[in-house]
């Protein structure tokens, strides 16, 4: 790192999220949302705050594993924390959160930011990103399929792997066509060795699938864009999460030098300033 980025790096690193006056912390309630140890929350916020460091120096875009995104979305939340300490006291610029538009070119732009982050994590850092946070590409954007859901009415029971779901199902139609077979009824089994070979063939023609990993989902990127330069920032506004307004803080002393790399990824100040 060079002289300017050690003394930024050490400003986001020494960034409290967790407010020791709160009976509920911000590491717990990360942790509760996401159904995560609290010892595994604290490992995602250390990346996150890795990420937003990034934001800030980025020349091209970078984009955040999906562990790191849920900081991040929970984050923007707590709007004092993020607008006004963050964003304006401490880093000196805004952050804002762009989801991707959908579509193919968005897909790729998107795996390209996150080869970038990956990269520049480890030029920065100096050590490979934790794949127990930082997944690769192809889980980070194909394993994506979430929705919030009430404990308190709901049982969730995690699915076992393909193959073993493939082997369950197996054994159940050989069980069914035994009994079956024991009544005479062939023509029930072989419908019941039919399906098993039908579900076979669409689950090799999907693991087939050149695109299976790719983030064609509207929601399986995002990214950031940075406004404000070297804290040149109006306190009277604050940018918003998704969905809300985004606040135009910045002075018109920066200029468009200032401006993220279109809708995902972010970039730094490109014209002086920082």
């Amino acid at each position: 790192m060079m002289k300017e980025e050690i003394t930024l790096w050490q400003k986001i690193e020494a960034f409290r999220l967790d407010d020791p006056d709160a009976g509920f912390q911000f590491s717990a309630r990360l942790a509760r949302e996401n159904g995560w140890s609290l010892e595994y929350s604290h490992r995602v916020i250390a990346e996150y705050k890795k990420f937003i460091f990034m934001c800030c120096i980025s020349n091209t875009g970078v984009t955040p594993s999906d562990p790191v995104d849920q900081a991040w979305h929970l984050h923007l939340t707590f709007t004092r924390s993020y607008w006004v300490d963050l964003c304006r006291d401490t880093i000196g610029k805004q952050i804002h959160h762009n989801p991707t538009k959908g579509g193919v070119k968005e897909a790729d732009k998107f795996d390209g930011f996150y080869n970038t982050s990956q990269k520049l994590y480890r030029d920065k850092f100096g050590i490979a990103p934790p794949v127990d946070i930082w997944h690769d590409n192809d889980e980070r954007f194909s394993d994506i399929n979430f929705r919030r859901v009430n404990l308190s009415r709901n049982w969730v029971i995690k699915k076992p792997r393909l193959s073993v779901a493939l082997l369950t199902l197996l054994m159940l139609v050989v069980a069914c066509t035994v009994f079956i077979q024991a009544d005479g009824d062939y023509w029930a089994s072989l419908i019941a060795v039919g399906a098993v070979i039908l579900v076979a063939i669409d689950v090799r023609r999907w693991k087939s699938n050149p695109n299976r990993g790719k983030n064609n989902n509207d929601n399986s990127g995002s990214g950031c864009s940075t406004a404000g330069c070297g804290g040149d920032m109006d306190s009277s506004h604050h940018g918003g999460h998704d969905g809300g307004h985004s606040g135009d803080g910045v002075h018109s002393g920066c200029g468009s030098g200032c401006s993220g790399c279109s809708s995902s990824g972010c970039s730094g100040c490109g014209g002086g300033g920082d």
